[in-house]
């Protein structure tokens, strides 16, 4: 797989975003969902590539053509989750309805004191978990990411919410895995997304949505090299100022043999790809992958 989401540069500079954080914040949630829709617009006319995959997988996950009002409502969800995002880093989570589905299983694994993964996607926000767990629940919430995407944005989020800052775990770094064991051995939650893949990473081929898109191995290879429980997280949007956090096991341990890690972790990449569908089909305006997912 091409990983052409990486090779999507950022837009918008770092000043433009900066000072876009602070007039949201001054001007409040009600008058900055406002302008959302005059920014959408512009995206939606200067996007083809990421309007054409839009309508691909609104097509698929609807079950019929999609027309461009939904392509414009699937842009609109996604700048609302970003907006909200700003208003969470700032601590302002009280503006918000969140239902909790499933914590007791996050919370049973972690009182066996292993710590877990936790798997998620670019589905709805993993920023309503970020902060909740950070801020409120005192959940150790750490996040692996790739370094060197939305690097600005990234830098909006430490300014906004410095305590974050240090629960990020680059990808890709010689000290990845050590920082991932030591998180685990201290009870703590490393959360990973597993549906995206680096050129270099290797895949594997699973039905999603009715054709066959292409998965990385990594997530669940580190779940087998670790040793750690993984559950599975969605964070929904559901409009207005409405969320909804699902947490579901996964697998306690997964031991996976050197000898063909391809065919041993394929059904259980299968699994997570079902259950991502799920999802999707429960809020088919969350999904966040702008580019061609079904290209081999």
């Amino acid at each position: 797989m091409s990983a052409v989401w990486l090779e999507q540069r950022e837009r918008g500079s770092l000043a433009v975003m900066k000072g876009g954080v602070r007039l949201l914040l001054s001007v409040g949630h009600t008058f900055g969902r406002l302008l959302l829709y005059p920014t959408c617009a512009y995206f939606l006319a200067s996007s083809r590539q990421a309007r054409a995959a839009s309508r691909e997988y609104l097509g698929r996950v609807l079950g019929r053509p999609a027309r461009l009002l939904d392509i414009a409502r699937h842009y609109l969800t996604f700048a609302k989750t970003l907006h909200d995002r700003v208003y969470f880093l700032a601590g302002r989570t009280g503006e918000f309805a969140i239902e909790q589905h499933g914590l007791d299983v996050l919370e049973r694994t972690l009182a066996k004191g292993k710590g877990c993964l936790l798997l998620g996607a670019h589905l709805g926000s993993f920023e309503v978990l970020r902060v909740m767990g950070t801020l409120e629940r005192r959940l150790p919430v750490n996040v692996l990411l790739y370094p060197d995407n939305a690097s600005n944005a990234d830098a909006v989020a430490s300014d906004l919410c410095p305590e974050l800052k240090a629960r990020v775990i680059p990808l890709g770094r010689p000290d990845t895995l050590l920082r991932v064991h030591e998180c685990l051995e201290r009870g703590e939650i490393v959360g990973i997304l597993g549906d995206r893949a680096l050129k270099s990473d290797k895949t594997v081929r699973c039905d999603f949505l009715g054709a066959p898109a292409t998965f990385p191995q990594g997530p669940l290879l580190l779940a087998s090299i670790v040793k750690a429980p993984v559950v599975l997280f969605f964070g929904l949007y559901h409009g207005a100022r409405r969320y909804s956090i699902h947490f579901e096991p996964f697998t306690d341990e997964l031991s996976i043999s050197r000898k063909d890690r391809a065919a041993e972790l394929q059904p259980w990449i299968a699994r997570y790809a079902q259950r991502v569908e799920h999802y999707c089909r429960l809020a088919p305006y969350n999904w966040f992958n702008f580019y061609d997912f079904w290209r081999a």
